[in-house]
């Protein structure tokens, strides 16, 4: 008889820790353990299940070749024991066992291990605010609640929805409802912006433009205070100290926490970001692994300890575990915080650190933005994404990257390669050199990461001075905030013409390919802020300029980025 592995923990690590050691080992013994009935699902697909784009729950519980995944499936296919409805009450470390209850039945057991995988994953945080409990309060927490908010929307109940949370979860469930149900949506984030701590000001803000553009209704720095009930004791209406929101059903996803309550009552060493394992994902009990949304990680950029509740990485991590379990020496480093959304018909992603971050974390940091074509530019499909490179000064090592474009493949590559090179300690030169598959319908010639590369060479060579979007923004509000400073317009005349009616003599139209001719137009005792799409043009000129000891800033992303995030000064035709 093989050994006996014990796995609490049935949604993803758990199944792949069981799936992949009974390959590498067919003599073992190997038990999961879940307190639900709905095993092995794609958490992460719950948003697009209740959009209606995977059209019934089995979708995200079956295989590629349509097998559901159930305690049948499990050890007809996969050799692996599964006992569900079953909740592991303790871990008793020295006798090796632990105490089981049937939840149908009440019944108690214990049983043996040789050794122990716990993979419990995570568990929403519920907000300390009244009216929580009420029915229509959804927390996202599993499969079944899931199922309960599609009937409700199957059967018309639900008109009108206020989420709770302005993280990744918060945003997939804001769009499930707007897009293809039509329901009246807003969304209350009490931070300043969307993805708080993962993306920066600037991509939040061409995130919260296209959820509005959408019908999504958006509210930043507002917290929900309470949420109140009708007279039939069903939630109805959300508060916070700005408005009162009418609701049907509220979504709460104001984050997770690790499920780490039975490791720590054990005695295993646990901290604020879950269980604490060496790079072999062992626990302070050598018999005893943990992997997926329960376990502390580590950054790979900061070199800090953190959460990392991603479904990717829960697999990667039960791989990992299984080869440790079968004798197969395996580590794992940790993870550098890589994501991609949908958003509509656009997606966001990004790698590493924000500049935020990074800054907060004592980097000597900085950053430019681009605006890059995702696909060389003569070809039909052609999209521009904006890209945001952030770096330490110092040393040039590239610490994050972020980008915002339409809904295909543009974005993801570039995060994708972006976050092989940070993982690796990759510098801007690293970045400019990188080798990426080339054709027009894919890329340009020069691909939008290397440009954006050349683009932070440029700003650490010191031979690119820049406005970032904020300062540029707020001095659009308040022109006489610097009452040295003006706009030099270098786009075609019909993109400033409306520009110069508004601002007058503040805004100079200078086409880029008139600059050499009539530079000596230009003001020598202001600083002007140079404008064109994208930056590429703007930079162009500022060496120039520079040369011709002028002085000026430019605006990094230019109007392309502008426009994504939108302004209450941009001038009607």
């Amino acid at each position: 008889m093989g050994q006996k592995i014990l796995i609490i923990g049935g949604v993803a690590a758990g199944p792949k820790t069981a799936c992949r050691l009974n390959r590498l080992d067919p003599e073992a013994e190997i038990t999961i353990i879940d307190q639900d009935n709905l095993i092995s699902y794609g958490g992460c697909g719950i948003p697009y299940y209740i959009s209606g784009d995977v059209s019934d729950e089995k979708e995200l519980r079956n295989t590629s070749f349509h097998t559901t995944r159930d305690e049948s499936f499990f050890i007809n296919a996969k050799g692996v024991t599964v006992l569900t409805r079953t909740r592991v009450l303790a871990i008793n470390r020295n006798k090796r066992e632990v105490e089981a209850e049937n939840l149908d039945t009440g019944t108690r057991k214990s049983i043996k291990y040789d050794k122990l995988v716990i993979t419990t994953g995570s568990q929403p945080y519920i907000l300390p605010i009244p009216g929580v409990d009420l029915d229509g309060v959804f927390i996202i927490s599993d499969l079944h609640k899931a199922i309960t908010i599609k009937e409700r929307l199957a059967r018309g109940e639900i008109s009108k929805a206020v989420i709770i949370g302005g993280g990744a979860i918060g945003l997939e469930m804001a769009e499930s409802f707007a897009d293809l149900w039509g329901v009246t949506t807003s969304l209350i984030e009490f931070m300043p912006q969307l993805l708080p701590n993962i993306l920066d000001s600037d991509f939040a803000g061409m995130l919260a433009k296209h959820m509005r553009d959408h019908g999504v209704n958006i509210y930043l720095g507002e917290a929900a205070q309470s949420i109140e009930a009708d007279l039939n004791g069903k939630a109805c209406k959300v508060i916070t100290a700005n408005r009162e929101i009418e609701a049907d059903i509220v979504i709460m996803a104001a984050g997770v926490r690790p499920r780490a309550q039975l490791a720590e009552d054990s005695g295993l060493l646990v901290s604020k970001f879950g269980i604490v394992v060496n790079n072999r994902l062992q626990t302070s009990d050598p018999d005893i692994y943990a992997a997926g949304d329960c376990i502390e990680n580590t950054h790979l950029v900061s070199g800090k300890k953190c959460m990392a509740p991603m479904g990717s990485l829960a697999n990667r991590e039960g791989r990992i575990v299984a080869d440790n379990l079968a004798g197969i020496p395996s580590t794992y480093e940790g993870w550098i915080g890589s994501f991609v959304m949908k958003a509509f018909e656009c997606c966001v992603g990004g790698t590493g650190l924000s500049y935020q971050t990074a800054k907060a974390e004592g980097f000597d940091a900085d950053y430019v933005i681009s605006a890059q074509s995702d696909r060389a530019h003569f070809f039909p499909e052609q999209a521009v994404i904006p890209l945001q490179m952030v770096f330490d000064r110092k040393t040039r090592r590239v610490l994050g990257l972020q980008g915002f474009g339409p809904m295909n493949d543009a974005v993801l590559a570039r995060i994708d390669a972006a976050a092989a090179l940070i993982a690796k300690g990759g510098t801007i030169d690293d970045f400019s050199k990188l080798e990426m598959a080339y054709a027009p319908p894919f890329a340009t010639a020069l691909d939008a990461l290397n440009a954006t590369a050349n683009v932070a060479d440029n700003k650490a060579s010191g031979r690119l001075q820049t406005i970032s979007i904020t300062d540029f923004m707020a001095w659009m509000d308040n022109l006489d905030s610097h009452p040295d400073w003006v706009a030099l317009d270098i786009r075609h005349p019909a993109e400033s013409e409306m520009f110069v009616k508004k601002y007058g003599a503040r805004w100079l139209p200078v086409p880029y390919v008139n600059i050499r001719q009539r530079y000596r137009e230009l003001p020598t005792d202001k600083t002007m802020i140079i404008i064109c799409d994208a930056g590429t043009r703007s930079y162009e000129i500022q060496r120039f300029l520079d040369y011709k000891k002028f002085h000026s800033l430019v605006l990094g992303g230019g109007f392309n980025c502008i426009r994504r995030i939108g302004a209450d000064w941009w001038p009607s035709k």
